[in-house]
């Protein structure tokens, strides 16, 4: 959806506006139109459902065969015009239950969830975790995401990236969280398959086991399709295999997920390459009546510089991962240079120490703060052993008798930031000078290699050397061929490749069954709306990001063991109360405005709301402040903020967090609940002309009325 304004949203606003100019004269116009609202709120407050479509098309029909007064036909012109433009529109909001616009208040998307792209509802898994329920959190993840267990080792997290916690103090460790859930529902035996759909006819091959290949069979498999997947490793996982160490996701994980996939009954065959072993036309011939193509960027750019080529001891850093992983443990040199400062050269630094390497240095042609690789593990490879060598240029690889023995580097400084921001470094005339090394990893970028593809001679490529998919749908250019993950992407990372995975399975299941594409991307689906666990202000602001326990650097040089070793349940818990609940409260500031504006309390103290420039952020303000008037909750569109009376208090809560209450008053009269004390003083002072017979009393409303009435007739107050 790329329009600013919300269609449904939009229809809503110009129906209500015709009902409110009165312009309908006809009692039953106004009461056909009226049910056409009532509709179209449905769809926008997240209560519509399948039927609502439907009955809106034919109410609509209805309304322009029956009715002749002129305000009717607007309103056919109205909602005509937007269920026929933006059809898809309105079943996204029945379908998903998010607004991606924002202007449909309850269906307003958490920012975690949007910036997933495989479109987890991560509020409410993370609110399942907090209330130890970790299979139902798992299960849920698992309707967007097939790997829990391995994003929640190895993903890059952009949903942390805009977590609205990180503007209080840390986001959510939304990825840790994730890996806890998972592993915990797997060591409780609670880790298992949805049911599947009934059977399909239809069969799916899938090329490349990676992750977007296992997506798209595990997705297309629950729907029913008989699914066949081709490797040319002899095992599954593609580049979570090869390419990620074991010490960031042990091969076990990665298996016991896999078999998941495979309980499905997704046939694997291993050590089979396209155009090698099989082609698509055998494969046609087998019955296969529709191709998910993800062979992913296993190979690596070249540096381009001189002595490159020349000597053995210079690899790339893919090949170097295989073939660790494949079993060969020997170190390429004593002295190492690995080029390159993403997750890949981190990797491969890291892998160097574990092999024995006496040292193995960095080389990053810019800053630290400006290294792709993730934070967390250019920390992690530091405390191992390796030297980051920064603002440093290899311009040739030196050696003699077919050995490297140095590599020469200028240092450079960066430029000015271009239109990206991006600063390009610039060598230093006459700052030449080599750097005493054995061998050279490189690890400068991952290419496509399209073996296996030349036959599909109708495929398109992109400029850049990947394969061109629709972005909606996934189809290539090829009848029945579609593709995604990094031959579609270029390198990208495992969650972007299950995003495309999953993607590419609504398209195929589309095209098999020859129903219509959609003309929109998707949008990520609210799955439920977990109850709220009442946490009080003074804890939700003292619990802080607990640090991740790591196995220890001495031990992390010597073995492949999982560096990570994940949270205890106390801690999981702890951290998942930290979530701000950004499902359900939509973050418009106007509980803030009214109790400061237009009550002149100013008791919510919640800086955070401000997305562009974060203020002052304390909870526990709320008690030294608030009336408990309810003016806020009465004003929340979502119903986040809340104000409720049990057992005898007034409890005024945000999405759980408790953050005023007090004990009620009653009437001295009658008994009723009259409400706390701080807003009957406060009543008072706004009504300090009260008559002076009621001084000193808690009165109701109705006794108010009736002894007010009695004073008036000359009746003496008792």
């Amino acid at each position: 959806m790329t329009d600013q304004t919300c269609k449904v949203f939009e229809t809503f606003k110009k129906l209500s506006e015709l009902l409110d100019s009165r312009r309908f004269v006809h009692p039953r116009m106004r009461r056909r139109a009226e049910d056409l609202l009532k509709l179209i709120k449905d769809v926008s407050t997240g209560r519509g459902g399948s039927s609502h479509l439907p009955a809106m098309f034919k109410s609509l029909a209805t309304i322009a065969r029956e009715e002749t007064e002129e305000a009717s036909k607007e309103l056919v012109r109205i909602v005509g015009d937007a269920l026929e433009s933006h059809k898809e529109v309105f079943a996204s909001h029945i379908d998903t239950h998010n607004c991606p616009t924002g202007d449909c208040d309850i269906l307003t998307p958490a920012p975690c969830q949007m910036a997933c792209p495989s479109g987890i509802d991560v509020s409410s898994y993370v609110s399942l975790i907090g209330q130890g329920k970790y299979a139902e959190a798992v299960e849920l993840i698992r309707k967007d995401n097939p790997f829990p267990w391995i994003c929640g080792l190895v993903c890059t997290h952009p949903c942390e990236f805009v977590c609205v916690r990180g503007r209080i103090d840390t986001p959510i460790a939304i990825k840790d969280l994730k890996a806890f859930a998972a592993e915990r529902a797997v060591s409780e035996r609670a880790y298992r398959n949805p049911a599947k759909a009934a059977g399909m006819d239809g069969k799916v091959c899938v090329v490349g086991a990676g992750p977007a290949g296992l997506t798209a069979a595990y997705y297309l498999s629950l729907k029913g399709y008989q699914v066949t997947v081709i490797e040319a490793l002899p095992y599954a996982g593609g580049m979570m295999m090869v390419g990620i160490p074991r010490f960031r996701l042990p091969r076990e994980v990665i298996d016991r997920e896999v078999a998941f996939i495979e309980e499905l009954g997704v046939e694997f065959r291993y050590n089979t390459r396209l155009g090698r072993d099989t082609t698509i036309e055998e494969l046609r011939q087998e019955g296969f009546q529709a191709f998910f193509i993800s062979t992913g960027a296993h190979a690596s750019f070249e540096l381009r510089i001189k002595g490159e080529k020349d000597f053995p001891q210079v690899i790339d850093a893919i090949a170097f991962l295989r073939h660790v992983t494949r079993g060969d443990r020997h170190i390429p040199g004593k002295k190492v240079a690995v080029i390159g400062g993403g997750n890949v050269a981190i990797d491969a630094a890291r892998t160097l120490i574990r092999l024995g390497c006496e040292e193995v240095q960095l080389i990053y042609r810019r800053t630290r703060s400006e290294m792709p690789a993730n934070v967390e593990e250019v920390k992690q490879a530091e405390e191992e052993g390796v030297r980051l060598v920064l603002l440093t240029v290899p311009v040739e690889v030196i050696g003699s008798q077919g050995k490297v023995t140095g590599l020469k580097c200028l240092r450079a400084k960066l430029a000015e930031p271009d239109e990206k921001g991006r600063r390009r470094p610039i060598p230093v005339e006459g700052s030449d000078h080599v750097l005493d090394v054995d061998a050279v990893v490189t690890a400068i970028g991952q290419r496509i290699d399209r073996e296996g593809l030349e036959s599909l001679e109708s495929l398109r490529w992109s400029k850049w050397g990947t394969l061109m998919a629709d972005t909606i749908t996934s189809a290539t250019s090829v009848e029945g061929v579609f593709s995604g993950g990094d031959l579609v992407l270029g390198p990208a990372t495992v969650v972007e490749a299950i995003g495309a995975g999953k993607l590419a399975a609504e398209g195929i299941d589309r095209y098999l069954r020859g129903l219509p594409q959609p003309k929109l991307p998707p949008v990520p689906s609210r799955r439920m709306r977990v109850g709220l666990t009442d946490t009080p202000a003074s804890a939700k602001m003292a619990l802080h990001r607990p640090e991740m326990p790591l196995l220890g650097p001495e031990r992390r040089r010597i073995t492949f063991q999982q560096v990570e070793l994940g949270y205890d349940e106390k801690i999981a818990q702890q951290e998942a109360r930290r979530c701000l609940r950004c499902d359900i409260c939509k973050r418009c500031g106007k509980c803030v405005t009214v109790c400061r504006d237009k009550m002149g309390i100013d008791a919510l103290q919640f800086g955070y709301l401000d997305d562009e420039t974060p203020g002052f952020t304390d909870y526990r303000v709320t008690a030294e402040r608030c009336i408990l008037c309810g003016a806020c909750a009465a004003n929340c569109p979502t119903g986040a903020i809340t104000l409720t009376d049990k057992e005898g208090e007034r409890v005024l809560s945000l999405c759980g967090t408790v953050l005023c209450r007090e004990k009620l008053e009653h009437c001295d009269r009658c008994g009723a609940v009259i409400g706390p004390a701080r807003y009957l003083d406060y009543v008072k002072k706004r009504t300090a002309a009260m008559i002076e017979a009621f001084e000193g009393r808690r009165l109701c409303e109705n006794c108010v009325r009736k002894l007010t009435a009695e004073y008036k007739s000359g009746i003496t107050i008792p």
